[in-house]
């Protein structure tokens, strides 16, 4: 009857784009449309589902069915033998599920209903039997309670998702981006013993969409946190995502980074990333991908995990993202991820690939020179750049954290007092470091266009005139000129991200040899109109000081009174981190920087009166020193350590601040005056 109508005019394969035109079908339904009927009633237009004695499976020439898994990754067992049909469609009673917390499966089993689909982008409807207060409507492994409430994709809240699932009653709607072809349509019960179940599904194509006259191309950015754009209280941890677009020609293209902590492959397709970007883009727009730090995750076996097998991440990009992104008419481009640094690392001994036991980079590579996508291998530019650069760099550009380095936060509480974690953190990575990579990136394009890759060269093309000048020569100086020639490696790195930022916000300035004196003491006039000029203090505020060589007791003063002169409450970087854990599931939660601490504190640890040498301050000074101190400003030198969470003893009140130390205060009074939800990379 109508599939053997079908088949005949189509022929045994059932691929919804070429066979729209069925008169069978489409004479009840909208032009494109295929619905599937599940409740025996009339349905002109309709494919009626029906029950004989059992449900229908699903059949590949036939071309729809019930199936008793899904194909997510790892693939989700669903009922078939359970499933009735009736006037009111096909139902199914779980007696029991398994929402078993404790291995994260949460499968609640119900039924998947199976469409043959080309890839490309459709506008999905479900109709139910049961209410969505009792049902889950997911779909081809979708993570849908991530989808039915409002969220941004970005830290700071500028990016929403533009593709929720809306539930409301029994009725369902979401725009999917297909990469298989077929979609699962999943119903699942949220507790046992009530049913669930479908009445009807509609399937209706969304075209390309084509980029309006005079509309600027995009270039997406999609990756973990070590892409991801960060805000100021997560500073200093920066991603190369962020700071990518500032090499680009605006006039060009937009550069959007779609990026966020935590992500794989696997978990930004379920949560609907990849999703969302794809029905943002445009035919022609580029989509740069760099997942596999969390892919090395041993959670493979979870429901919504973030790790994957080799296997897992080849299918992946084989079957989900890459015949998404071309039926969308987008381009895919492979950036290969960097290997992680080795926070231990001893001077001499060389940086190699932390890509060991998977070898996700290999993979990419191997998968995109079959596919036809180019691929920019940052992995292997990566270590060259660590063995290069040198460890005493490196170390100072990871996240390697000691006390009054930051005001910010990580899952577990403040920064202010050393890296909870109580190691130097080489996955993530300051400013310093993120333009670093995004330098690497722009080069090896460079490098693929002049061997003739036509996707690199469009890339390439994009970029600002003076960044392409740049990499010709390989002189980057025009372009980061915030890079001191005595900070690039060395003892004189040791600070290198606070003084990049200091040089480049102005506040802070090289000799006319390019060099910063990073061990020179600080002029005590200098670093107040560097203060004033970081937090926007007004003349009227600012500090008067007698100039000459800055001591501590002096420094302290002046940032007490800058403190007092900016802020009439005390910031959050104070009060709403101090202390606090983000728990897994709550709102800004990283589970790549969680490190298993709990509460760690904004405020010194050390007491004023554990202090053992406040005796020797100026009477003048020890009030406003003594404030300084307890608001967290300034804090020990002597017995602190990059990676750990310590505090010291010695205030060495009398000691001269040298112009590096001096950047390291006035980085933290930086980020302290920053809305903490703003992006920390703006100059």
């Amino acid at each position: 009857m109508f599939m053997q109508n079908h088949r005949r005019r189509c022929g045994v394969s059932f691929m919804l784009a070429a066979c729209m035109a069925v008169p069978a079908v489409a004479a009840a339904a909208q032009p494109g449309e295929l619905r599937f009927d599940f409740t025996g009633r009339p349905a002109p237009g309709a494919v009626a589902v029906k029950w004989n004695g059992h449900a229908p499976l699903y059949d590949a020439a036939a071309g729809h069915g019930f199936v008793n898994q899904t194909a997510a990754l790892p693939v989700r067992p669903v009922h078939t033998e359970g499933i009735r049909c009736g006037s009111d469609g096909c139902t199914i009673t779980e007696a029991v599920i398994d929402a078993n917390a404790a291995t994260d499966h949460y499968n609640n089993f119900g039924m998947a209903f199976r469409i043959k689909a080309p890839a490309g982008a459709y506008a999905v409807k479900v109709r139910t039997t049961s209410d969505a207060a009792d049902t889950t409507v997911s779909i081809t492994g979708m993570q849908t309670s991530r989808l039915v409430s409002p969220g941004f994709w970005d830290a700071a809240s500028l990016m929403p998702n533009g593709t929720r699932v809306t539930a409301q009653g029994r009725d369902w709607s979401y725009r999917y981006v297909n990469g298989r072809d077929f979609i699962d349509i999943e119903i699942e019960p949220k507790k046992a013993g009530v049913p669930v179940g479908v009445a009807e599904i509609v399937l209706a194509p969304i075209a390309p969409q084509q980029r309006a006259a005079g509309e600027r191309p995009a270039l997406f950015t999609l990756g973990d946190s070590t892409v991801k754009t960060y805000t100021f209280d997560e500073a200093p941890m920066s991603g190369w995502g962020q700071v990518f677009d500032s090499l680009f020609d605006p006039a060009k293209v937009k550069v959007l980074n779609y990026s966020m902590g935590g992500r794989s492959f696997r978990n930004a397709y379920a949560e609907g990333r990849l999703n969302d970007l794809l029905m943002a883009g445009r035919v022609g727009d580029v989509v740069m991908i760099q997942f596999g730090h969390n892919d090395e995750s041993t959670d493979e076996a979870k429901r919504y995990g973030r790790g994957a097998t080799e296997a897992m991440y080849e299918e992946m990009i084989r079957s989900v993202y890459l015949p998404a992104i071309r039926a969308r008419g987008m381009v895919p481009v492979f950036v290969t991820p960097m290997s992680r640094v080795n926070g231990t690392q001893k001077a001499g001994e060389p940086y190699v690939n932390s890509f060991s036991k998977r070898r996700f980079p290999d993979l990419m590579k191997k998968l995109g020179a079959e596919l036809g996508v180019t691929v920019v291998d940052l992995n292997a530019r990566s270590v060259a750049y660590y063995n290069a650069a040198g460890v005493d760099a490196i170390t100072a550009m990871v996240m390697s954290i000691e006390a009054g380095e930051t005001p910010g936060k990580t899952n577990d509480g403040s920064y202010a007092n050393g890296h909870p974690a109580n190691k130097i953190d080489g996955t993530h990575y300051k400013e310093a470091l993120s333009k670093q990579y995004a330098r690497l990136v722009v080069t090896e394009l460079a490098r693929l266009a002049a061997a003739g890759d036509k996707v690199a060269a469009g890339i390439v093309a994009q970029l600002d005139g003076d960044v392409r000048a740049a990499v010709a020569a390989n002189d980057w100086s025009a372009i980061y000129p915030e890079i001191a020639n005595d900070i690039a490696g060395g003892d004189g790195a040791y600070y290198r991200n606070q003084i990049e930022k200091l040089l480049q916000l102005g506040a802070l300035r090289k000799d006319a040899q390019g060099n910063f004196s990073p061990q020179s003491p600080m002029a005590a006039g200098e670093f107040v109109a560097a203060l004033k000029k970081v937090m926007a203090l007004p003349d009227a505020a600012r500090p008067r000081y007698t100039d000459g060589p800055l001591t501590r007791e002096t420094m302290g003063a002046i940032l007490h009174d800058a403190y007092h002169a900016k802020f009439t409450a005390k910031p959050a970087y104070m009060t709403d981190y101090n202390g606090k854990t983000i728990l897994p599931g709550s709102p800004g939660y990283d589970p790549n920087l969680d490190s298993g601490a709990q509460g760690a504190m904004y405020y010194p640890l050390v007491r004023w009166a554990q202090l053992e040498d406040t005796a020797a301050v100026l009477p003048a000074y020890v009030a406003k020193l003594r404030d300084a101190y307890e608001l967290g400003l300034i804090r020990s030198e002597a017995g602190i350590a990059r990676g750990r969470m310590a505090n010291g003893r010695l205030l060495e009140p009398k000691a001269v601040v040298t112009r590096a130390k001096a950047a390291k205060a006035l980085y933290f009074m930086w980020v302290l005056a920053q809305p903490p939800k703003g992006e920390n990379d703006r100059h």
